[in-house]
């Protein structure tokens, strides 16, 4: 990205709480504390996220013949209160949530949001539309520049604030938010070149990989990414990825964090360990 050199003066007082930024690794120097700030505090603010609770849960049947994995209790709350709670501490509080199988569950529980201090609306999949479609049936109640996109089945401790601000710094169309697993055989492995997403490899042989990191399931994407989306029928976000780090325009956010995907009975399992208390 093109820089500018410039000399600015501060107070002496105002320098140590910049330099209480820096880290030595997400903020290496105090130049970039400064950029950092001043990212966040002039960049558009992201208020509103798509949560997408569509699919059938088609690994953790039988019990999702019933209920969708969404409203799945961990730690005495569904998984879907966690992850708007998550979102209310950054103040994203217009969700939209695209529902498919048993949606009428999720709709009855959480209503238009007012009990749990949100504005909700919901967008139907009348026949299944993948994640990509999904988010396409949305657009028309996307109102800002930026946007938050997360699956519904997934926990996740990451600084909402620093993901938007780096996406904002990478001026990249998409940016994923990137954890680190011991085996990416079950999830597929992201190879990351400096912030840019470089390759995708979708169940990389085990014991052959060459990178542990792994998308986690959230997203910031700018408008422009509906220019990689069909207009109709079923996708999927994994299919537009490939293109989207071809062009450079897919960065990659690696975060610490606690984080797990509730896709297996084995994965519930630790959610409701790892979780259960908080």
């Amino acid at each position: 990205m093109d820089r500018e050199r410039l000399t600015i003066t501060l107070k002496k007082s105002l320098l140590t709480k910049v330099d209480g930024f820096i880290d030595g690794t997400k903020i290496r120097n105090r130049s970039h504390a400064i950029e950092y700030l001043v990212t966040q505090s002039l960049s558009p603010r992201v208020n509103q996220a798509v949560i997408l609770v569509g699919g059938k849960g088609l690994n953790m049947r039988p019990f999702t013949f019933e209920m969708p994995k969404g409203l799945f209790p961990v730690g005495g709350r569904p998984i879907l209160e966690h992850i708007m709670e998550r979102l209310k501490k950054y103040e994203i509080r217009d969700i939209i949530f695209s529902i498919g199988h048993l949606g009428e569950k999720i709709r009855e529980h959480f209503g238009d949001g007012k009990k749990f201090d949100v504005k909700i609306t919901y967008v139907d999949e009348s026949k299944e539309a993948g994640t990509g479609g999904a988010l396409v049936l949305a657009k028309k109640y996307l109102k800002g520049e930026s946007f938050l996109v997360i699956h519904g089945d997934i926990l996740i401790d990451i600084n909402l604030s620093d993901l938007v601000a780096f996406h904002k710094e990478q001026g990249t169309v998409g940016t994923i938010a990137l954890t680190s697993v011991v085996d990416p055989s079950s999830f597929g492995e992201v190879i990351l070149h400096g912030a840019r997403i470089k390759q995708f490899i979708e169940k990389p042989e085990k014991g052959r990989q060459t990178s542990q990191l792994i998308n986690s399931g959230l997203y910031v994407f700018d408008r422009e990414i509906f220019d990689y989306l069909p207009k109709t029928g079923n996708c999927l976000l994994e299919d537009i990825f490939s293109k989207l780090a071809q062009n450079r325009q897919l960065s990659g956010f690696l975060f610490a964090g606690r984080w797990v995907d509730i896709g297996t009975p084995q994965s519930y399992e630790k959610a409701i360990k790892e979780w259960g208390k908080i």
